[in-house]
């Protein structure tokens, strides 16, 4: 796809959103275009951000590139300001997990949750505040989990790799508060997401019950008794990006389970 060249008008900013090819970063794709900002979506499949992008507002950027690949990393927000100019919004979506005992956890596993988890934001946003310190604006909000505030059984990796993520952002966010960047960290729940029908089947095939019966479990372990719409979670990464005085915080979206 050929995006539009030329200065961003007043008011518009540049968008990179990660993992955008479904899902939370789908959803917050539409919130920022439709806010009228030029949005990059990134993602490993290059076909299915093309079919993303095709629902958009406007004429979005599709990058295809594999974020816990640091060379990658640099190359598509090379790509992007190339067409655009500086980015003034990074999402950094991109994400996986793992389910498996503490015990039974590889290094390898280990070292996967944190590359996709949080070397990978650590690089994009490493990147972009370069720019955006310079330019004397950025919004960075990275999309965590509610196990950035807590642990939990069976995910250990993927829990610590949250609770750095959540680090990351504090920490970037009292380095840049009085230069105009922001950042701030989104907290969900279980979310009506491909990854989570990932995470029903691993439950369903441990436990030996059905499919249905996973995603009711999941449901039920918040208190609004059901998953969390992608667009829930979309709302509050605009939020972010929209309020100045939002900054270095995790903001949960989990129907409660998580009150703080």
């Amino acid at each position: 796809m050929t995006p539009p060249t030329g200065p961003v008008a007043e008011g518009r900013r540049v968008a990179v959103v990660t993992g955008a090819g479904q899902g939370i970063g789908l959803a917050t794709a539409r919130r920022l275009a439709a806010a009228g900002h030029r949005v990059a979506l990134v993602g490993r499949d290059e076909a299915r951000l093309e079919a993303a992008a095709a629902g958009l507002p406007g004429r979005p950027l599709c990058v295809a590139a594999d974020v816990t690949d640091a060379g990658a990393v640099l190359g598509l927000f090379d790509t992007v300001e190339r067409a655009w100019g500086p980015v003034g919004i990074l999402v950094a979506n991109a994400g996986g997990s793992l389910a498996a005992p503490v015990v039974d956890t590889t290094d390898e596993q280990w070292q996967q949750m944190l590359e996709v988890n949080l070397t990978a934001p650590f690089r994009c946003v490493r990147r972009v505040l370069p720019g955006m310190l310079e330019a004397g604006y950025g919004r960075i909000v990275v999309v965590a989990s509610v196990v950035a505030k807590r642990g939990e059984r069976q995910v250990a990796a993927y829990t610590a790799s949250k609770h750095g993520v959540l680090g990351l952002v504090r920490a970037v966010a009292d380095e840049t508060a009085r230069h105009g960047v922001t950042a701030n960290a989104v907290c969900p729940g279980y979310v009506d997401t491909p990854m989570t029908d990932a995470t029903v089947a691993q439950i369903s095939a441990r436990l030996g019950g059905t499919v249905e019966d996973a995603r009711r479990l999941l449901a039920g372990r918040q208190p609004i008794g059901r998953l969390v719409d992608p667009d829930e979670v979309a709302a509050a990464v605009l939020a972010c990006v929209d309020n100045a005085a939002i900054n270095g915080q995790g903001i949960n979206v989990d129907g409660g389970a998580v009150q703080s």
